[in-house]
Order: C-alpha cells, then sequence, then structure tokens
C-alpha cells in the first residue's frame, strides 16, 4: 500500500507549521506557508530559488486571484496579498474579538474563497467555515468548527468536501456550484482508528483525495465512494499537514510538515520535521488551483 518513490526534500528551510502548498503553474513556483511565523515562502522548481514574504501576523492560507496576488485567510481576518508589490490589504475579519484566527481555504470553481476559522487556543467548536463571495460579501457556511482544514470539490462540482480535523471524519455536502450552497452533510471517511489527525486534503483527476496525518507520519490516497485507502506516503517527519500537486505534469505531490511543539529530543530523531517534501509522479494528476475572482 506504500508508494515507492521517495519523499525528496524541496527546500532545508524548517517551517514550526508548514502548510498550505498552492501550485504556481504560471512562474512554475510551488508556495508554501509558515503559519505561526506569518511567512509565505516560494521556491521555483527551475532555478531553485528560495524567496520568502513575511506577513506580520499568522498566515492559514493563501489561494491565487485571477488578477495579480493571492487572497488570505490570516490571524486577523481576510486579505489581499501581492508578495511581488510588498503590499498587504486587509478587507474583513467577520471574528474580530473572537480569539479565532483563520486556517485552512481555497477557491472554488466559481471563483470563490472557503475559508474556516479556529481559536487561538484551539478550544472545541469555537471556530466556525465561511464563503468570500466574488463581490467581496461574506457568508457564515458551518458553525462550531474546532480545527476548520482540509477542503475539496469532486471533478463536476456537485460535491465539497471537508474536514473539521478532531472529528477525524471526511465530511461531504452536495454541492451547488451556481449558488454556492452546500447541503446533506454526511461522513464519507471514518478515519477515527488511523494514527494520527486528518489535516489538509487536496483531489486528483480521478476523484480521489490525498490525506495528511498530522502525528501520522503519512500521506493517504483514499476513495471517498468506498473510503478505502488505495495509496500512502511514507514521510520521516511525525506531523504531515497538507499535500497538494504541482510540477509540469501537475503529478508530483508538494507535502509540508511541522516542527512546532517538538522537544529536542524529537527534533533530534527528525531532522528533516518542517521541511517542504515533494514525491516525484505519483501516478496520477492533481489540477491546477481555483482562482478567486473578486
Amino acid at each position: 500500500m506504500s508508494f515507492q518513490s521517495a519523499p525528496e526534500i524541496v527546500s532545508n528551510h524548517v517551517c514550526e507549521l508548514g502548510e498550505g502548498p498552492v501550485w504556481d503553474e504560471v512562474n512554475q513556483c510551488i508556495l508554501w506557508l509558515d503559519i505561526t511565523k506569518g511567512e509565505i515562502h516560494k521556491y521555483n522548481i527551475n532555478t531553485n530559488l528560495h524567496t520568502f514574504f513575511k506577513v506580520g501576523e499568522m498566515v492559514g492560507c493563501i489561494a491565487p486571484k485571477e488578477s495579480d496576488g493571492f487572497i488570505a485567510g490570516l490571524e486577523n481576518g481576510i486579505a489581499f496579498i501581492d508578495i511581488e508589490k510588498n503590499a498587504i490589504q486587509h478587507i474583513v475579519n467577520p471574528e474580530e474579538g473572537l480569539g479565532n484566527r483563520f486556517n485552512d481555504g481555497k477557491c472554488d470553481a466559481a471563483g470563490r474563497f472557503w475559508v474556516g476559522t479556529m481559536a487561538l487556543s484551539e478550544e472545541e467548536s469555537k471556530g466556525n467555515l465561511y464563503v468570500m463571495e466574488t463581490d467581496l460579501s461574506v457568508k457564515k457556511k458551518i458553525e462550531n468548527v474546532t480545527i476548520s482544514n482540509g477542503i475539496a470539490w469532486n471533478m463536476d462540482n456537485t460535491i465539497m468536501y471537508y474536514i473539521n480535523t478532531p472529528t477525524n471524519y471526511v465530511f461531504a455536502f452536495d454541492y451547488n456550484a451556481e449558488t454556492g450552497d452546500i447541503e446533506n452533510q454526511r461522513v464519507v471517511i471514518d478515519l477515527t482508528h488511523e494514527t494520527g489527525s486528518a489535516d489538509g486534503m487536496t483531489i486528483d483527476e480521478e476523484g480521489m483525495l490525498w490525506i495528511a496525518f498530522y502525528g501520522g507520519w503519512r500521506v493517504g490516497r483514499y476513495n471517498p465512494t468506498t473510503g478505502d485507502l488505495l495509496q500512502q506516503i511514507n514521510l520521516p517527519a511525525e506531523n504531515v499537514t497538507c499535500c497538494t500537486f504541482g510540477g509540469v505534469e501537475l503529478n508530483d505531490l508538494y507535502i509540508t510538515t511541522a516542527s512546532k511543539g517538538m522537544s529536542e529530543e524529537a527534533l533530534k530523531r527528525q531532522p528533516d520535521a518542517g521541511k517542504l517534501f515533494v514525491v516525484k509522479n505519483v501516478g496520477v494528476k492533481g489540477m491546477n488551483a481555483k482562482k478567486f475572482k473578486g
């Protein structure tokens, strides 16, 4: 069940909480975040140039915009970020004063930005999942979330998949791309007996879900119709946080990890914890990130 190709280290940079990888197909770059340090990292696979941008607050996720730059979920709300122009434009914070921060998020096929929150204290049921429409209006979609995480849509945009990490379930919703409505919440993958907690997630062109396991040393490929584990990538880091497809053919899997909260002894045993990895040619392709149309 394990995948044969070994994970390679992309960059020796160690993140505290590496997360949110995004492939930039135009510039052939992989971007990823260090949430707690508030950094956006960028690595060009052709030039091997690694640069980073300091946001000035925690950054939970970024998604590309149709125009230049990114939309981002930050510690203090939703913002536009242009790392080339060194510009941050805060838009709105629907959770001001709640002691929450934004965490994982992505854009859907209609160009909306779906982004969730969690308590800075990680207290249960304090977070929510929001959608920012292309007119910059914000709607709350799911309440009482503990750690809002992985999100993905199937090929024909009729199903949205979602992870609220401590449940260790992958939920599915019937999804209407035209209106952004979600309904009929159900569990499609039960991971409650697995080692580690379901964290970030991506989907491949065959409709299979790739899930990173925090505390689980791995990424697993699952069939959301049957719930079966199809493929597994083992990592030399315990806390695996997220994954996305990239590379020229979109068949390389980039995987982020974390070193946050680890003891000196654990860090000695896991010197690569917090680094960005890639597994070349996993045998299936992903899709380019959907862009925000606002």
